[in-house]
């Protein structure tokens, strides 16, 4: 096949995870409403787990066919992309307040959740037994959405409520649920294994195009959540679905899949060319998790301290994010 076809299966699968996501939360949903499960349950668990989808297939795969550095780049990559990109774009925009409590709870819980991912990645593996620690954490903020959502009594955003919730529409609901989980799993094959043919042709590190393309295609659910936050001028919807949307690319995601590998999820060390010596370092520890963490500490301070995602916080972290795409272009391309 072609660089042409190449590139043109890689956008299908796009377009395939954006409506079989689209479908997928609509559906679970439905589903959760008609079998009683309570709206903070709904809330805290089953809409930010259903965005998260993409990312958990992709990487899941990634890991089963032993592409490590897919894996864990499309989860650091997302990151990234959330933070520097998504939400650095939207307090440039418009700046968002936040309520402080929650927010500190929460991105807090963030930074110490990927300095964890930090240590236990050192030895460039993240075990099948290790993965139980992201379980555990997964589990546990899991608990602090639940309890935060009892005490406010908040329920699911009106905005998510656009089904009807009676039985009547049974075959629909249940029917976009089937294809929304087929249509994330075959878009996901697709990115996976066309993003590595990509790679290929390029001639750059698998794990660049996971950090970039891959990244930024299963991060489009926040995206579209942080424009649609701006135009109904409900910014902070979109930080707290980046929050959740970080913590469980960690959590959840390399938890469940560093037990799809037989040894987990391996690190490897990358060609990196500073002036006229290649060195070869493990990219990961060396410069995408550190840009991640630094991102993390950037808005969870300055959140912290000022009560808002102010528009030079967001200058600050979209900052960030451009140089971090400056260096991987000057290091492999």
């Amino acid at each position: 096949m072609g660089t042409t076809g190449v590139i043109l299966l890689f956008i299908v699968g796009l377009l395939i995870i954006i409506k079989g996501g689209d479908w997928f939360v609509e559906s679970a949903v439905w589903l959760a409403k008609v079998t009683g499960i309570p709206n903070v349950l709904i809330g805290a668990t089953i809409v930010s787990i259903a965005t998260t989808l993409p990312e958990l297939l992709v990487s899941s795969i990634a890991t089963y066919q032993h592409y490590y550095d897919v894996a864990v780049g499309n989860v650091v990559g997302s990151i990234v992309c959330n933070i520097g990109l998504i939400l650095g774009l939207t307090a440039i925009v418009s700046p968002v307040l936040i309520q402080k409590l929650s927010f500190s709870v929460k991105s807090s819980f963030m930074l110490l959740t990927c300095m964890v991912l930090y240590y236990l990645a050192f030895n460039r593996m993240i075990t099948p037994g290790e993965g139980n620690i992201f379980l555990i954490l997964f589990a546990i903020y899991i608990a602090i959405n639940v309890l935060e959502f009892t005490r406010r009594g908040k329920y699911i955003n009106k905005d998510l409520q656009i089904v009807t919730y009676d039985r009547s529409h049974s075959f629909r609901y249940i029917s976009k649920f089937i294809f929304g989980t087929l249509f994330i799993t075959a878009g996901a094959r697709l990115l996976v294994s066309n993003g590595v043919k990509i790679a290929e042709i390029i001639g750059i590190p698998e794990q660049v195009v996971s950090l970039t393309l891959i990244a930024l295609g299963t991060s489009l659910p926040e995206l579209t959540t942080a424009i649609t936050s701006v135009i109904k001028k409900q910014q902070g919807i979109s930080v707290g679905n980046i929050i959740g949307a970080n913590v469980l690319n960690m959590v959840m995601v390399l938890g469940i899949s560093s037990k799809i590998g037989g040894q987990g999820i391996v690190l490897s060390y990358q060609n990196v060319m500073l002036g006229a010596t290649i060195y070869n370092v493990p990219q990961t520890l060396y410069l995408d998790l550190p840009i991640a963490l630094l991102l993390m500490v950037i808005i969870t301070v300055g959140g912290f301290l000022t009560g808002k995602i102010s528009r030079p916080l967001g200058f600050a972290v979209f900052g960030v994010y451009c140089t971090y795409l400056f260096i991987l272009a000057r290091l492999f391309m």
